[in-house]
């Protein structure tokens, strides 16, 4: 790979991007306060949030802290009002829309299921509908832009996905290109589980942690890195596929081609079909009569109410899911030496804190940073919404972030 150099105007908007970060992820911050956390000069900081002033994305809110030299400072804060960002979540089953602010808060969210066979062209008139819907809720001229969170692989340079194992219809489908016609709008496309991250970065537990992993649970379990604060995508853009780390030796064929991945055992279908292997095989359980007489009604959301009430039979299918998600995120963390993991999407409504309780006691016992610091796993705040929200994460993000790739490309 060759080394790009760079140019003042670059770092000239990087510079401004730091500054814009530094107001963003705090909560309310000086102008001191930010040459002190970034380097840069008084005077440079005071210039870039003069342009940042007059831009209206950056506001004054009268408040002013006393300095340790008995001087005042006015605070900053992001002009949350100043813009929007429309996000839009592509998985299987579901696609779900959001507008936000400046601050990645949800201004207005509507969803739908995905339509039944996910077909390219019905598909992306569903999300066209779906956008527009969003913006009826919002002012046109406040919208910078629609980010797609899509399920990958996704190829970034010709904005297709490739293949996605639970869409066997979908071989390079142009989904940026017909986005983009279908609703006239500017798309930015990544990964779902990549966006989740950004998302976590912009606006949730995330915010101010230079190094994290992101496990994103859908229809399917993918994850994301930000590492020394910026998004780690890999050379192919596809980096982070912790639902396709083998935690199982010998394990159930998966879909990708390998044997015993993590999909196999934490997916919500994987955790179906293994309640319905133990049923079967007579283990007992109050499902047992339910199974008998409508096996499809002993669902995701009814293996959870079991074991909530202590069936020993569900509790144990969630307890093995559980043991494999530590395994996988103990094996994250030390690859990676991230500060934090977070979990979320709508794939762990009502397991995410039994999940995110046995990450805990793995890694306190099994880390091999552990008797430096520790690592915390905590559920994102975005709950259900977070791939949607980091849809249009990616609008904010590419807009205000500082980004190295930029700065050193031509």
């Amino acid at each position: 790979m060759r080394q790009a150099g760079t140019n003042l105007p670059k770092v000239g908007r990087y510079n401004q991007a730091v500054v814009l970060e530094q107001i963003q992820h705090a909560d309310g911050i000086s102008r001191q306060e930010i040459a002190d956390h970034t380097g840069l000069t008084p005077q440079a900081v005071s210039g870039i949030v003069r342009r940042l002033l007059d831009e209206g994305i950056v506001r004054e809110d009268g408040a002013s802290r006393v300095s340790s030299a008995g001087k005042p400072r006015t605070i900053l804060r992001i002009n949350a009002d100043a813009g929007c960002a429309i996000g839009l979540h592509f998985d299987p089953a579901e696609l779900a829309c959001v507008a936000v602010d400046l601050r990645g808060q949800p201004i207005v969210t509507k969803r739908l299921p995905t339509p039944a066979g996910a077909e390219p062209v019905e598909v992306v008139a569903s999300m066209a509908r779906l956008v527009q819907e969003v913006l009826a809720a919002v002012s046109p001229d406040r919208v910078l832009g629609l980010g797609l969170a899509s399920p990958g692989p996704i190829d970034q340079e010709h904005g297709t996905v490739v293949t996605p194992p639970q869409l066997p219809h979908w071989n390079r489908v142009p989904i940026k290109q017909m986005l983009t016609d279908a609703t006239g709008m500017t798309v930015t496309l990544d990964n779902d589980a990549s966006a989740a991250a950004i998302g976590e970065r912009w606006a949730g537990a995330g915010r101010s942690v230079g190094n994290l992993a992101y496990f994103f649970f859908g229809t399917g379990i993918g994850g994301g890195l930000i590492l020394n604060q910026q998004v780690y995508r890999g050379g192919s853009f596809n980096a982070a596929e912790f639902g396709h780390t083998s935690v199982v030796p010998d394990g159930l064929e998966c879909y990708c081609g390998n044997r015993g991945c993590l999909e196999t055992v934490a997916r919500p279908a994987a955790i179906v079909a293994e309640t319905h292997r133990r049923l079967i095989a007579g283990s007992p359980s109050s499902l047992s009569q339910r199974f008998r007489l409508a096996p499809a009604s002993v669902d995701i959301l009814t293996i959870h109410e079991a074991a909530a009430a202590h069936d020993p039979l569900a509790a144990g299918v969630l307890a093995q899911a559980a043991d494999q998600v530590a395994a996988t995120v103990v094996n994250v963390v030390n690859i990676t030496d991230v500060d934090l993991v977070v979990l979320g999407g709508h794939g762990i409504r009502h397991i995410g804190e039994r999940y995110a309780e046995t990450a805990r006691r793995a890694l306190a016992t099994r880390a091999m940073s552990r008797h430096i610091r520790g690592v915390d796993v905590v559920l994102s705040p975005l709950g259900a919404d977070a791939a949607a929200v980091g849809g249009a994460a990616l609008v904010l993000h590419r807009a205000y972030s500082p980004q190295l790739s930029e700065l050193l490309s031509e």
